[in-house]
């Protein structure tokens, strides 16, 4: 029997050319632009998204879950969303940033890659008004000591102002 620990946890697939967005590369760049703004008035390092609305608003890539958590971790220099091995290249294809896989070869392999990509940050953006428990729960365990920190409110005020797109 294969050893499961030797599976990997995440990886990385462009299968497929991107294809068009409901809005253009400025649109996502403008969005980001902002949100990276509230990052820096929260005084957070990264920013979790766990909604449907707000991946969808800031990456384009819009999501069905089929029981599995999806995600998209925003630092100040990268965007990556974080998708099941359930979609192979998909989620890459349909979005404006970077992506990454995980695997369900160990449990919580969407945390690690989360708390992988949020690179230690001290303080971390999430939206309190979406996370469950108890992913709160196993976020906080996966990035140690980082602080969470609520941005929901700020993020839903910034999708209310509208561009000419």
């Amino acid at each position: 029997m294969t050893d499961l620990s030797d599976r990997p946890r995440n990886f990385t697939c462009h299968n497929g050319e991107r294809v068009a967005l409901p809005f253009s590369p400025d649109e996502y760049q403008r969005r980001m632009a902002a949100l990276r703004r509230i990052m820096a008035e929260a005084d957070v390092a990264a920013v979790v998204f766990t909604s449907m609305h707000n991946i969808a608003y800031y990456t384009g890539f819009l999501y069905c879950s089929f029981g599995r958590p999806f995600g998209c971790v925003v630092t100040p220099d990268a965007a990556t969303t974080v998708t099941p091995n359930i979609d192979a290249g998909q989620p890459w294809r349909r979005s404006h940033c970077d992506n990454v896989i995980y695997t369900d070869w160990q449990r919580d392999n969407f945390w690690r890659t989360v708390a992988g990509l949020a690179g230690g940050a001290a303080r971390i953006g999430v939206e309190g008004d979406h996370l469950t428990l108890a992913g709160r729960d196993a976020l906080a365990a996966a990035t140690g000591p980082a602080g969470l920190v609520d941005i929901a409110s700020r993020t839903m005020a910034a999708r209310l102002v509208k561009s000419a797109e």
